[in-house]
């Protein structure tokens, strides 16, 4: 069965945004939808963040190690803190998400600041889509990644540069795309490519996560 990742804009509706403590989104996309969020569930010191900036999360979700004892007292009503350490805050907030049904989720501020975090941070959402099965978007200032496996049909525009990072295929290949995929050994081969028209096609027999710019 074929999966379908469309293209995120302001029209595009979550039942969650997950709001890390990297850098904080600037695009009008990324603000749109904090403004607009059904539910807004901060990772651990984002939550601070956010309600300096004047938007009121409904949970904070971690370990609470960036947080004052006076802000947890005061905001303790949606403070929820998670001790274990096998799993970041993200994934904390993910699960917090999930405990709620929820099965949209679109992530902002998870890259910027410290390079291992963000990396740490994308490579996860192939967790969420493939171990959790939610149907996740990860949206930065400048475009949006997201996991797959098997068959998917990206949406695309004509020129709309797109990159793709081979996690676990051994045989990856595709359509609609300036220069044909193959089963890339390493992560910079699938970066950089153009979508010719208004969709790309990915066949892999394991998981993979494409980035498409705005």
């Amino acid at each position: 069965m074929m999966i379908m990742r469309p293209l995120v804009n302001e029209n595009t509706e979550f039942d969650a945004v997950v709001v890390g403590n990297g850098d904080f989104p600037k695009t009008e996309l990324a603000l749109s939808m904090l403004r607009n969020a059904k539910f807004i569930c901060c990772c651990d010191g984002a939550g601070e963040g956010l309600i300096n900036r004047g938007i009121m999360p409904d949970a904070i979700v971690g370990d609470g190690d960036s947080l004052s004892p006076a802000f947890k007292e005061k905001y303790k009503s949606i403070v929820h803190i998670v001790d274990e350490q096998e799993d970041n805050d993200q994934t904390k907030a993910t699960r917090f998400c999930i405990s709620k049904g929820f099965k949209r989720i679109a992530y902002l501020g998870a890259t910027g600041k410290r390079e291992d975090h963000t990396l740490g941070n994308i490579s996860l959402i192939a967790r969420y889509t493939i171990d959790f099965g939610l149907d996740v978007a990860m949206i930065t200032d400048y475009g949006v990644f997201s996991a797959s496996e098997g068959v998917t049909e990206f949406e695309t525009y004509p020129g709309q540069q797109v990159s793709i990072f081979n996690l676990t295929c051994t045989e990856l290949s595709g359509e609609g795309l300036k220069w044909e995929p193959y089963t890339y050994q390493s992560w910079w081969q699938g970066t950089l490519n153009e979508a010719v028209g208004d969709a790309v096609t990915l066949k892999g027999n394991g998981v993979y996560i494409v980035y498409r710019c705005f």
